[in-house]
């Protein structure tokens, strides 16, 4: 199995995911997107107060499902760069391969942000949450002295996390200070 479809659906079902969704987003919002694409089954909205959200949206033909990836993914949405793409999920939980039963995900990528200025009590979970809004995380990790790293899935996502959310306040349980990023990503193709 590739990793990319679930029990309850994937790319052979016209199920995708859409993500970098702005705060305010509804339902209808989600609609307006994607009735072009073709004929909607079903959207599911992933709203939860202090996260960025989420959704899935199901198209009756799975073919509309690829149009939409195509047409959709990258597009900038007010100020947001929305992530369309086929529900990945594993071990039919869902969610990237853990690295133990509480730790960091273990897929990794040459795509890292050094973060600086995560309060004590700030977790990988929350700094991956909080990073997320810029694309897909693949890694996140925390260290007691305020810092931790980020790998992201793309550069094109490195590279907008470095733009958007350098200097931005940490949403995590605790209010922090403003987080500063810095690029790791050595280009090994020049």
């Amino acid at each position: 199995m590739s990793g990319w479809a679930d029990e309850r659906g994937g790319e052979g079902d016209g199920r995708i995911y859409v993500g970098n969704l702005p705060t305010d987003v509804r339902e209808k919002d989600l609609e307006d997107l994607f009735y072009k694409y073709g004929r909607i089954r079903d959207i599911e909205l992933k709203n939860r107060h202090g996260l960025v959200p989420f959704a899935f949206v199901r198209f009756e033909d799975p073919r509309d499902a690829e149009d939409a990836i195509y047409g959709r993914n990258g597009y900038d949405y007010g100020q947001c760069r929305l992530r369309v793409e086929f529900p990945r999920t594993y071990g039919g939980r869902g969610g990237w391969p853990r690295g133990g039963r509480n730790g960091p995900p273990t897929r990794r990528s040459d795509f890292r942000v050094l973060v600086s200025g995560l309060p004590p009590s700030g977790s990988w979970q929350d700094l991956k949450d909080h990073m997320r809004e810029a694309g897909d995380v693949c890694y996140a990790d925390v260290q007691k002295d305020g810092m931790g790293m980020v790998e992201y899935l793309r550069k094109e996502d490195m590279e907008y996390a470095l733009r958007k959310l350098d200097d931005t306040k940490f949403r995590s349980h605790e209010v922090g200070p403003h987080l500063l990023l810095r690029s790791l990503y050595l280009d090994h193709s020049t």
